[in-house]
């Protein structure tokens, strides 16, 4: 875990608000660098494919920025810190780095952290070809002015035109939370190279995705706007449970869905999602063992995408409300007879089952089940008023705290 501091209508068919697609993964592939020996976090892929950016473990001291150089997909080789970005001070902050298209590096450092006189800690510099030159803050309305308020984490779109950043609570002494007490993610508009404004309908456009049950940190949006990836974990107490989300829409004009979780692994973190422009791979980090405390980075292809509006046999069924935040209701056309329903999560896995049914209708309630995604079967050995028997329908529900 990131440290900085000591209403609803009937439907026909399982849909989501913007009937979105979301992408899948496939297997986890290691990520060499030659000639690393340290731990490192938060990577990022340059924009034409050959740089990798990171810094060095975020819960050791004198964090600074490094870069190596592709060699192929899963290969790069270690080049060194990024010159002229690093502190020569003790205990150096110096995380989560990003460039946009015109070579504009923007990463957040404590060097100029000093309440109440200074709270803009985002820094941007000119990146050619592993050196940093014309350092200097980054200003706007996007810094919360209170002491132990920061800007985590912070993304700039490809076109240069957006800033995707988390605004950071470490509690009123630095540390009150043994993590950020609050961490959620917010959208500015480019004014110049160094100044941003903060959206207007930033809060409406993130309305799903920051949910306040978990800690939201180290955006990263793709090249056309539409895939907005994130690292999340439930908060109260911290929890080692850290998911790697993503959320979709159809067009920059729209909010984002709610998330997708694309990979969790308890006692392994990871985190910091970083895709290419092609939105072919995607980058982390995460523990190189269970609680080890050693981080790599690691990559997965793209292998698909799976539709949140995709049903089968939905001429049997509709699902009111659906998102929904406490119970749904599933009512089939035909009579059901020992019917069962089978809810599964993300990673495959049974959450949920109601057997039994009989008639037209099956409540399914929420419980304790997180927000997010899931798949739903309904299954019978026959039909009472109907032909046969087997799967009826299968389809996605998504459970909301709003």
């Amino acid at each position: 875990m990131k440290k900085f501091f000591l209403a609803s209508t009937a439907v026909l068919a399982l849909t989501v608000a913007h009937g979105q697609t979301y992408p899948i993964f496939g297997n986890e592939i290691p990520v060499t660098i030659n000639g690393l020996t340290f731990s490192v976090q938060d990577p990022f892929i340059s924009p034409d494919g050959n740089t990798l950016i990171f810094n060095h473990d975020n819960n050791l001291p004198n964090v600074k920025l490094y870069y190596a150089s592709k060699i192929n997909d899963s290969t790069f080789n270690f080049i060194g810190e990024i010159a002229g970005a690093n502190q020569t001070t003790p205990n150096a902050t110096n995380l989560s780095s990003c460039l946009d298209s015109a070579n504009n590096l923007f990463w957040t450092s404590l060097r100029n952290y000093n309440p109440p006189t200074s709270y803009e800690n985002l820094m941007h510099a000119k990146y050619t070809s592993g050196s940093a030159t014309n350092l200097t803050k980054v200003y706007g309305n996007i810094y919360v002015q209170i002491p132990y308020w920061v800007i985590m984490d912070a993304e700039i779109s490809y076109d240069g035109n957006y800033l995707y950043y988390t605004n950071t609570y470490f509690g009123p002494n630095g540390n009150d939370c043994n993590a950020p007490c609050y961490s959620q993610l917010n959208i500015a508009q480019k004014v110049n190279d160094t100044t941003f404004s903060k959206l207007s309908n930033s809060n409406a456009i993130l309305t799903n995705v920051n949910d306040t049950n978990y800690l939201v940190y180290v955006p990263q949006i793709t090249k056309d706007g539409l895939e907005l990836y994130f690292t999340r974990v439930l908060k109260n107490p911290p929890n080692p449970n850290t998911e790697i989300c993503v959320s979709v829409r159809n067009t920059v004009s729209d909010t984002f869905s709610l998330p997708s979780v694309i990979y969790s692994n308890y006692g392994w973190l990871p985190e910091a999602p970083s895709l290419t422009t092609n939105k072919g791979i995607l980058y982390y980090h995460k523990q190189s063992a269970y609680s080890s405390g050693f981080f790599k980075i690691y990559m997965r292809y793209r292998t698909g995408t799976t539709d949140i509006s995709e049903t089968t046999n939905n001429e049997f069924i509709s699902v009111f409300p659906n998102p929904f935040s406490t119970q749904t209701t599933l009512q089939t056309n035909n009579l059901l007879h020992n019917a069962t329903l089978t809810v599964d999560n993300c990673f495959g896995q049974t959450v949920a089952q109601i057997k039994n049914i009989s008639g037209q209708t099956v409540t399914f309630p929420r419980d304790n089940l997180p927000s997010g995604l899931y798949f739903v079967r309904l299954t019978t050995p026959s039909l009472v008023l109907g032909e046969g028997g087997g799967e009826v329908f299968t389809g996605k529900l998504v459970i909301t705290d709003k």
